[in-house]
């Protein structure tokens, strides 16, 4: 898979641009705050509807304007198709193949993306709403069943955090509606944990031997998806959902104390040991970047082994963030086999002999122009 070219029309810092990329390595070269980043965000909104910057879709429109667009073409196996997203103060619209989707939800998955940005760094020891966002995102492109279940859960959420306050403040009564809402949650619970733990463990596959021989041997990783249910491979989802409603019994109290649900896949974490030690409280700094580095790195092959396709990888000004050893693992990594945009104020430092024939973009003042091939 990869993307053939871009089309930006009033997005961000760019009123119009147009650019066609290579299928190897594309680099984004300019000083800061001339629109690099936001040539790569947009790539990225084409893929998952979304900006991973902010939450805010006006800040994605031209200042002063009323909407904006973002067009592309994708070659995916032997075909090729358009994708679009218009941006307006009355919401987004997607397109695949010119039509329009009447859902999102539709219309991700068309174009697999993995972003690894300096934050990214922090997947180890930040906090579990970041390493949860991560298993959401990764996974909602890979598997739109998994996304049918997290987008119905969080709905549910809501609704029973708000009846929840509602219970606690005595202006409501009926425990029954409580009840409905508490099944519901735990159908579509008991579907998000079983996948989890499934591509936790496929992540860990691809991760092992990354991390082992990015650290020369030394080091095993083992990554643990923690929940407040007991979970194995022998256990279907018809047991998850019974153990679900069992511990959504057993903190009843405390969540009418509280007002809100206090277990549930939005509560859970990833743990990652190294050598039997959680490298998040214990492990050094370089150790945690190596973590970091060898999980993006494996997200490459499994979405490749669940998917058919590779992704095209979005390094944000990464490779400064890494160090000459960490820098070369990430460059072989995707060697001939991934589309790759890189954002960079300058190649110094970067190992160009391992950048074969990269397509080098000037970015200055929201415009863009080829420097060489």
């Amino acid at each position: 898979m990869f993307l053939e070219e871009i089309k930006l029309t009033q997005y961000r810092n760019y009123e119009a641009a147009e650019v066609g990329f290579s299928e190897g390595i594309n680099v984004f070269l300019g000083e800061n705050a001339q629109g690099k980043t936001n040539l790569m965000e947009a790539i990225y909104v084409l893929a998952m509807t979304r900006s991973h910057r902010t939450s805010n879709d006006k800040e994605l429109i031209f200042w002063n304007q009323e909407f904006a667009k973002i067009s592309g073409r994708v070659q995916k196996k032997n075909t090729s198709f358009p994708l679009e997203i218009t941006i307006s103060n009355k919401g987004k619209k997607a397109k695949f193949n010119h039509l329009e989707q009447k859902k999102l939800s539709d219309y991700l998955g068309k174009l697999n993306v993995i972003l690894f940005a300096p934050e990214d760094l922090s997947l180890v020891k930040g906090s579990p709403s970041i390493r949860r966002k991560f298993l959401d995102m990764e996974m909602g492109q890979m598997n739109p069943i998994y996304l049918h279940h997290l987008v119905s859960y969080q709905h549910i959420l809501k609704q029973r955090n708000q009846y929840l306050k509602q219970l606690m403040m005595k202006r409501a009564k009926d425990l029954t509606f409580l009840e409905v809402l508490t099944e519901q949650l735990a159908i579509h619970g008991a579907e998000i944990l079983k996948e989890r733990f499934s591509f936790v463990k496929k992540l860990e596959k691809w991760a092992q031997p990354i991390h082992h021989e990015i650290s020369r041997e030394r080091e095993n990783l083992v990554i643990e998806y923690q929940c407040s249910l007991q979970i194995t491979d022998e256990l279907d989802k018809e047991q998850i959902y019974l153990d679900l409603l069992a511990a959504f019994e057993k903190g009843r109290k405390r969540e009418l104390d509280q007002g809100s649900t206090i277990v549930g896949p939005h509560r859970d974490d990833l743990r990652f040991m190294v050598n039997e030690q959680n490298v998040q409280t214990y492990g050094s700094q370089g150790q945690q970047r190596t973590t970091a580095l060898s999980v993006k790195l494996a997200e490459i092959d499994l979405m490749k082994d669940i998917t058919g396709e590779y992704p095209i990888l979005l390094l944000d000004d990464v490779l400064s963030e890494l160090d000459d050893e960490r820098q070369t693992h990430l460059l072989k990594a995707i060697e001939n086999k991934v589309q790759t945009f890189l954002t960079t104020t300058s190649l110094d430092g970067i190992k160009k002999h391992i950048l074969q024939a990269p397509r080098v973009f000037q970015v200055a003042s929201g415009h863009v122009e080829m420097e060489s091939e």
